[in-house]
């Protein structure tokens, strides 16, 4: 294992297990929306970059152009805002365990496209570790049939909205990665910062109708304390620590191990998860786990440090 390989895992586990919190705020902050809790993280995120931004802003605005300022709000309204609200509602409708799982499809879907990049591992030797996706998928399916829970038509909604959060991830990780390829005099949290930036505008733009309208009762002034904590501990931890840890990973790994690496994501998130319910995971959620395991060990086991691996980001 070269040392970029190895750095790059490293920090994809390290981006796992912070990304794994964003999981808990909804069930956190119960008495408010997904779209509430949403922007409420990302208002957070957005004051977090700006202010680590203030102090070079005059020379880091000067690294982006028109259409580096575009791509900053496209990936802040896929990889944030809209990723987030439909992650939140699979929560409340599906339960954590549930949406983390199939969250934790990311990574098939990731290789399959990465798989036509030039220097990519072809898609034949990735076949084992999508085949390990599709069963965790039918795990994830059977489990929920035969789950006492939420009513059929609220977990299939839950689904539904999995699936968008899924898919929304994905276009966001794809874009965001081709951007930080092309931009190497920006760094990987720069980069970060700037689209907490851009993300922030957007929040600010969507906050007055998230807010005025939807509010379930009258929450309190415990309930808007905790949910001012879970949004700043969010907006901190999971969207400035998480995306810098993934943004460094996304310059020394390709796209096809990447994807892969969302896997510690859906580990943590199911452990955070099973802790919170203060239960232990079932048969079937421990065969999924397994399953999503297997699928990305048996993708990074068909990698080899100098197929297509970009040179390391100096420190």
């Amino acid at each position: 294992m070269t040392a970029g390989l190895g750095a790059g895992l490293g920090y994809g586990v390290a981006a796992g297990a912070f990304w794994g919190l964003a999981f808990l705020a909804p069930a956190l902050a119960g008495d408010f929306t997904p779209v509430q809790i949403s922007i409420g993280r990302y208002l957070a995120y957005g004051a977090f970059s700006l202010l680590a931004l203030a102090p070079r802003w005059p020379t880091v605005r000067a690294m982006v152009g028109a259409r580096e300022i575009r791509a900053l709000f496209v990936l802040g309204l896929l990889g944030n805002i809209l990723y987030y609200v439909l992650l939140s509602y699979a929560v409340r409708l599906g339960g954590i365990a549930a949406t983390s799982l199939i969250i934790g499809l990311l990574p098939a879907v990731l290789t399959l496209i990465g798989s036509r990049d030039d220097g990519a591992v072809s898609l034949g030797r990735l076949a084992p570790s999508l085949l390990f996706s599709l069963a965790a998928i039918g795990c994830i399916g059977w489990g929920t049939i035969g789950m006492a829970g939420p009513a059929p038509g609220a977990s299939l909604l839950g689904w539904l909205c999995a699936l968008g959060a899924m898919l929304s991830w994905a276009a966001y990780a794809v874009s965001n990665q081709r951007w930080l390829a092309r931009l190497g005099h920006i760094s990987a949290q720069d980069w970060n910062l700037l689209t907490g930036a851009a993300t922030f505008i957007l929040a600010v733009l969507a906050a007055g109708p998230a807010f005025l309208f939807g509010v379930p009762g009258t929450p309190g002034g415990w309930d808007w304390t905790r949910f001012v904590a879970v949004a700043a501990g969010s907006g901190l931890l999971v969207s400035i620590v998480g995306n810098a840890f993934w943004n460094r990973m996304s310059r020394l790994l390709p796209l096809t191990l990447a994807g892969q690496m969302i896997l510690f994501e859906t580990l943590f998130a199911l452990l955070y998860g099973f802790l919170w319910d203060q239960r232990l995971p079932t048969a079937i959620e421990i065969a999924a786990m397994l399953l999503v395991c297997a699928s990305v060990l048996s993708g990074m086991a068909v990698h080899r440090p100098s197929a297509g691996m970009p040179v390391p980001e100096p420190s």
